[in-house]
């Protein structure tokens, strides 16, 4: 899980080069819905390290 929370962290991070650069306006909206599923998937994914008995880092 946390495999695809870096996942999407790449690709809001992608889309908001596009989209806070002037280069297509609708890609800062998706950069920030991408950016909240990472924050979301972060969250979960420590979660379940923890409550698993690892570290989170």
């Amino acid at each position: 899980m946390l495999g695809w929370s870096v996942l999407f962290f790449i690709l809001a991070i992608v889309a908001g080069v596009f989209g806070f650069g002037g280069i297509a306006a609708a890609s800062a909206n998706i950069a920030q819905i991408l950016f909240v599923v990472f924050l979301v998937l972060l969250v979960i994914s420590a979660l379940v390290g923890v409550l698993r008995g690892r570290s989170p880092l």
